[in-house]
């Protein structure tokens, strides 16, 4: 019998495969899987590096528009005859838009303007700092001046106490909702003494300091008689100041009680028959029927686009907790 496997005489024995020689399929598909799966993940992040950028462009724009949109708003030559409107919204501070950084050039402009035949200031806000209330209603006083032939008029939304009324009480007319919140006329400083529970804990406060009252408001350590005194004082002086405005802007239309300058507040209707608000009207109305000029634009600086993302994620969390450590004792007409 012949054996297959048996080399004949002669033959060759099979040569080795060169390197050149292809690989088998299963190779050859997975080494196309993994270039593939490469390319596509470079495609990937390439895209999305060109989002990113895109994304950014757009926020850039976006801040930029927002920065110049009072200009663009309030540009003369843009708009005929019209209302002018300026709003503050929430707390009277050195930050948002009850700060006198913002409120006042955006006044100014409205005044300004030439097509602009009276001033709206929408007010919504319970109060604030004295500071800020104040400058405002300088400024307001010296625009009432420079153009006497425009009126300001004040139209409260929900609320409009204390530093807002403050700068309410500045303008030729308040205009109310007989529901909204007048009045609050009056000063407060608080805070917090934690000396009795610092004992209980058997914690001891070190502070030093080079003046007899540098510690003053200090919530780790006790409030001396004089310290209180001298805080009383200097409440009543602001306060003082807060009648005084009220007096100057209202006028004989105001009906003195000893509740007035109590810091009690009323309804827009009971605040009408004591003479610190003047009718019931809102924006549309006072712009339609006072003013005669239904047309409204806005010179308020709004709040930016990069400051609104930011408080969207948080960012102005952190900021509110220092920001109330750091003020706290500061007073406030609220």
């Amino acid at each position: 019998m012949s054996n297959d496997n048996q080399e004949t005489p002669g033959s060759l024995p099979p040569e080795p495969l060169r390197p050149d020689t292809p690989p088998i399929k299963w190779e050859r598909e997975v080494l196309e899987k993994l270039v593939f799966a490469t390319i596509k993940e470079q495609r990937a992040n390439r895209r999305w590096s060109i989002f990113y950028k895109v994304a950014m462009l757009l926020l850039v724009f976006f801040a930029i528009a927002s920065y110049f949109e009072v200009n663009l708003l309030g540009s003369e030559g843009d708009v005929g005859r019209h209302t002018a409107l300026v709003e503050i919204e929430g707390d009277i501070e050195a930050q948002g838009s009850g700060a006198a950084s913002v409120v006042i050039p955006a006044l100014n402009k409205a005044f300004s303007d030439d097509g602009s035949v009276a001033v709206v200031l929408h007010i919504n806000s319970p109060g604030g700092s004295p500071v800020q209330a104040g400058m405002i209603v300088d400024e307001i006083r010296r625009l009432r001046q420079g153009y006497p032939e425009k009126p300001l008029y004040v139209v409260v939304d929900e609320i409009c106490a204390s530093g807002g009324y403050y700068i309410a009480s500045a303008a030729d007319k308040i205009y109310v909702n007989k529901a909204s919140i007048i009045g609050s006329i009056g000063v407060l400083m608080d805070g917090f003494g934690f000396t009795g529970t610092m004992e209980k804990l058997g914690v001891e406060r070190r502070l030093i300091t080079a003046g007899a009252n540098k510690g003053f408001m200090d919530p780790f350590s006790p409030q001396s008689d004089k310290q209180k005194q001298h805080a009383q004082a200097m409440l009543n002086e602001i306060h003082e100041q807060f009648i005084e405005t009220v007096r100057a802007g209202r006028g004989k239309r105001l009906q003195e009680t000893p509740e007035t300058f109590s810091g009690s507040f009323w309804t827009g209707a009971r605040a009408i028959d004591m003479g610190l608000a003047d009718e019931l009207g809102s924006v549309d109305s006072v712009a339609r029927d006072v003013v005669k000029a239904e047309d409204i634009i806005d010179y308020t600086q709004h709040e930016g686009l990069p400051e609104r993302v930011l408080k969207k994620f948080g960012a102005a969390v952190g900021s509110g907790a220092v920001k109330a450590a750091v003020e706290a004792g500061v007073p406030v007409i609220k």
